[in-house]
């Protein structure tokens, strides 16, 4: 007789009245839901601007000003990514006993639940991982972290859409629910708000841990972030540096010059002369896709300037090309906006010392809000881009 009783329970799935903590409710669903909803839409919305920073559009033009802007966004991005990571575990743990109702679908509209949630939680999985990896600058992969990633995020946020339209009746009646009101009978686990509270207590210790490679006050306790704001050479992060990016040699050549071509005619410019123009101080962030930032005093020549030798067009768009021959930011466009910009720069030093060679020697572009893959390294020649 308990043999069989045995081999019965074996064959029987559970079903979601087996699932007895106060946390597998749908108050709790409801309200983590909430959060990574706000999270995921953060973390969509910095990354198209970042996207068209990166890959502009001629009607929706971005502004030099503030120069701290793209800092803020990219940060703000990260953080949301990293934020979400707990909240999609917490969100999973709390609804996964609704897999096992039956019957499993009670037609179209159930249907069209089911599929949301499959691909929500597939698109999540796959962003955070890949975006997590790409904190770290590791690539497991052949393909296009910045397109795929870019694509991805659209199917994500469209899944998110439809979830929450087919389910807001059920959010909405979730939501107006006291936590406090317990289930009848005997239950295990945590209650429902001890569980939230350490849920947010994850997120605000794991953003504690990180958020210090973008807000300097507190980048002694980003333990588990690569990169720190203010920690470097010269006091800068460094991601490539010119020996990975096959440029050491041509670099440090005493033959280095410096080509500006425009309408007016070309010029060619050693380091010297560079330094023989009038030199400008400022003092700009440089932030990077991968979440870290800083902020820094560089000296040099006006992007102005230097267009101005050339060429009698103060709106034209200005194309830098780097030393670097491969590589997706081997040359990046300056939109005219911030090429007249006064605070666009060709720098030559960093914090009052030359460049350092892994910082883009013998010359390099710096401009405000602009990503850090744009303020492109190891200057080869300038183009006035032609109307």
């Amino acid at each position: 007789m308990a043999r069989t009783r045995l081999s019965d329970l074996r064959r029987q799935p559970p079903s979601q009245a087996d699932f007895r903590s106060p946390v597998h409710d749908p108050r709790v669903v409801a309200r983590v839901g909430v959060l990574l909803a706000a999270a995921i839409g953060t973390a969509f919305v910095t990354g198209l601007v970042s996207h068209l920073h990166q890959h502009p559009v001629a009607w929706l033009p971005f502004s030099p000003l503030p120069a701290w802007g793209f800092r803020l966004s990219q940060g703000l991005h990260v953080a949301a990514g990293l934020a979400a990571l707990p909240l999609l575990l917490a969100k999973l743990y709390a609804a996964y006993p609704a897999l096992f109702q039956r019957p499993r679908l009670r037609g179209p509209l159930h249907l069209l639940e089911r599929g949301s949630v499959a691909v929500l939680v597939a698109t999540a999985i796959f962003q955070l991982v890949t975006g997590l990896l790409n904190i770290f600058q590791w690539y497991p992969w052949s393909f296009s972290f910045v397109r795929v990633h870019f694509a991805v995020a659209w199917v994500l946020v469209g899944s998110v859409v439809i979830h929450v339209a087919v389910k807001l009746p059920t959010i909405a009646a979730a939501l107006r629910r006291p936590l406090d009101q317990e289930v009848d009978g005997d239950h295990d686990g945590p209650t429902r708000r001890g569980f939230l509270a350490g849920i947010a207590v994850t997120v605000l210790g794991l953003t504690a841990l990180t958020v210090g490679q973008t807000v300097t006050p507190l980048s002694g306790a980003a333990v588990l972030s690569p990169r720190q704001a203010g920690v470097g050479v010269q006091g800068v992060p460094v991601n490539r540096t010119a020996r990975g990016a096959g440029v050491l040699d041509r670099a440090t050549d005493p033959a280095w010059r410096l080509t500006v071509r425009g309408p007016g005619g070309t010029v060619r410019l050693s380091r010297a002369a560079l330094e023989a123009m009038p030199q400008v101080t400022v003092v700009l962030p440089i932030a990077c896709v991968e979440g870290w930032s800083t902020t820094a005093t560089w000296q040099g020549v006006r992007v102005a300037d230097l267009v101005a030798a050339v060429s009698d067009r103060d709106d034209a768009d200005v194309r830098f090309v780097s030393l670097q021959e491969a590589g997706s930011y081997n040359e990046s466009v300056l939109p005219g906006a911030y090429a007249r910009h006064p605070d666009s720069v060709v720098a030559l030093r960093l914090g009052g010392e030359p460049l350092h060679v892994d910082h883009g020697y013998p010359a390099r572009l710096i401009a405000p809000n602009r990503p850090g893959v744009l303020q492109t390294k190891w200057l080869d020649r300038i183009e006035v881009v032609p109307a």
